[in-house]
């Protein structure tokens, strides 16, 4: 590898980490020439589908598009960085296992909201208003009803959507 400081041919490997989370390894470098250090990353590079939008363009995937999916919705929620990483790398990870070279931009939708679902209810539900282009406060109705009837036991940790004992005086 060529040092970016001098631009010397040769650089030698003087240290090796993986990462936490196992998919990364750094290699720290020194320059046989300039006697400078830097470090460089070792990632596996795996192609992830392309991606066929509702107007039939094919885009390749975005992974800042992704993050920037989960911050909007996440925006002012209690849900830290780690576990919005998380929820990032379980999107790629289902999209790698479909296997398949083209997926309709709706399956990362899909994806997505299945990882909020998980995280945070109210940012699910922000997300599914947009994904699902709610109308009236009618579908917002209906996707919190269906929420709390999938994932009763989800809920632990997590503020309920609608208070039961506002909830209840208001029917």
């Amino acid at each position: 590898m060529h040092c970016p400081f001098c631009q010397h041919e040769d650089t030698r490997v003087i240290d090796s980490r993986v990462s936490e989370d196992g998919t990364t390894i750094r290699w720290r470098r020194e320059c046989e020439a300039c006697g400078e250090r830097f470090n460089t990353f070792e990632t596996a590079e795996l192609k992830l589908p392309s991606l066929i939008k509702s107007d039939g363009r094919r885009e390749a995937f975005d992974e800042r598009k992704l993050r920037t999916s989960f911050d909007r919705a996440l925006q002012k929620r209690p849900v830290s960085a780690e576990q919005v990483d998380v929820a990032v790398r379980g999107v790629i990870h289902a999209l790698r296992m479909t296997g398949e070279r083209e997926l309709p931009s709706r399956k990362v939708g899909e994806f997505v909201m299945d990882e909020l679902r998980k995280l945070d209810q109210v940012a699910y539900v922000r997300f599914a208003s947009v994904y699902r282009k709610f109308e009236d406060v009618a579908d917002f109705r209906e996707e919190i009803e269906r929420l709390e009837r999938d994932l009763p036991g989800m809920a632990t940790g997590q503020l309920p959507l609608v208070d039961d004992a506002i909830a209840g005086k208001k029917r």
